[in-house]
């Protein structure tokens, strides 16, 4: 049976929406607890199917996962080093997360290559080549990569290009490593920060996170502890967006202004009403929205490639012509042409996005290509005039908890269905 979202648009939006726990810092969060002597507890753990994908993989491990709504328990006592096959492997690209830590571990990993959204080559080998830099053997073969890390050492990797995953998988990978490990030209995502809070509250020493250069002073091991997770950017950045569009009075819990300061610098440009009251911000939509004459995406902090398809949608009834240039992932523009079936103006050519605002979107039943893309059509859906049949949910559930159920609560009229 599929699940698709009917959603009938054009209402105006009001009312409380909350920020669920990161993703993309939950993720690497959960695979450092790998490294744990003892139990990690979780206490607000968001129903996200990638975060349900890596618990399994855990269970793989040995490790006793025990859930109840937003807590969540990790044992790692009867751990034990499992290659970890396919068909875990195939759900979740963050899979790859657990190289390190196991080869911190136990010297030793085998896994299979990571699956994930279809949104472009996300290659694993900076993560290769930064293990082989610290002495680990690699093999790869028959789609699986065999890691023995007897000889790893303390040292310097310089990343050849900046990797959000490979700075993540790295830095664990050497916190049991005796002496100091450099990291040069690291990723400085928020997401970063978070992994090394939770490693350094577990006993670890990491320094720089967040900066250019990430320092591992090792140590013999790290103990269990409590953990709340910091709230999503990219879902506070997509309700920001759907605000701009369709809010009135829409007050949204969970913003770290922070983390999206240059969106919500072009909204408040876009003539969007935002009140801030600490971790909230109220939004109400603009009556005429300028377009935004050029944005590209880039690594933070400028503006992430994750809010590019929701971001395109607020630019397609944008009074004006924008151009959007995706310089991370080459398969990110998928949900042009989903867009093109409701009545937006688009033209793509390489990299960049001409996006001529039209007067208004019109139902269609359209397909979400990936988790972003997918929240981008629930938008366009929640702005069109009529029907939106919008089709492969389990997209949209990796990185999004029970997002129709909130909507609802805001006055949107969509409704889960499941079709033969």
């Amino acid at each position: 049976m599929e699940e698709t979202y009917i959603i009938n648009g054009g209402r105006k939006l009001s009312g409380e929406i909350e920020v669920e726990a990161s993703k993309n810092a939950f993720l690497p969060v959960l695979a450092g607890s790998v490294l744990v002597d003892g139990e990690v507890e979780f206490l607000n753990t968001p129903e996200f199917s990638d975060i349900q994908n890596m618990c399994e993989i855990l269970k793989v491990l040995n490790i006793k996962v025990n859930r109840s709504g937003k807590y969540l328990k990790l044992n790692t006592e009867s751990i034990k080093n499992e290659k970890i096959t396919h068909d875990l492997t195939n759900k979740l690209r963050a899979s790859i997360f657990l190289l390190g830590p196991l080869l911190s571990k136990f010297k030793e990993a085998s896994i299979s290559y990571p699956g994930g959204c279809n949104i472009g080559t996300r290659p694993i080998d900076i993560h290769l080549s930064a293990f082989r830099s610290l002495g680990v053997k690699i093999v790869e073969k028959h789609g699986y990569i065999y890691c023995n890390a007897h000889n790893m050492k303390a040292g310097k990797v310089v990343f050849s290009s900046v990797s959000v995953g490979a700075t993540e998988s790295v830095m664990m990978s050497a916190i049991f490593l005796k002496g100091k490990t450099t990291l040069y030209n690291v990723a400085r995502e928020p997401e970063i920060r978070e992994l090394a809070r939770f490693l350094n509250e577990m006993g670890a020493v990491v320094r720089g996170a967040g900066g250019d250069i990430i320092e591992i002073e090792g140590v013999k091991k790290l103990h269990g502890g409590t953990f709340s997770v910091f709230p999503d950017r990219i879902v506070a950045g997509t309700h920001l967006i759907l605000g701009a569009l369709c809010g009135r009075k829409m007050e949204i819990k969970g913003v770290r202004k922070e983390d999206n300061q240059l969106l919500l610098n072009i909204l408040r440009e876009s003539a969007c009403e935002i009140e801030e009251k600490n971790d909230r911000m109220v939004i109400s939509a603009s009556e005429h929205i300028p377009a935004c004459r050029f944005l590209e995406t880039l690594p933070y902090p400028n503006f992430p490639t994750d809010l590019q398809p929701q971001f395109m949608v607020l630019e397609s009834v944008a009074n004006g012509t924008s151009v959007i240039k995706e310089n991370l992932f080459e398969n990110r523009f998928n949900h042009v042409m989903e867009l093109v079936k409701m009545g937006a103006d688009i033209f793509v050519k390489d990299r960049l996005a001409i996006v001529k605002g039209v007067e208004r979107l019109y139902g269609a039943d359209v397909s979400a290509s990936d988790l972003r893309a997918g929240a981008g059509l629930v938008i366009a859906g929640l702005i069109a005039d009529g029907y939106t049949t919008i089709h492969n949910l389990h997209y949209i559930d990796r990185g999004y908890e029970r997002l129709e159920e909130k909507l609802k609560l805001l006055g949107a009229d969509i409704k889960r269905v499941k079709i033969e």
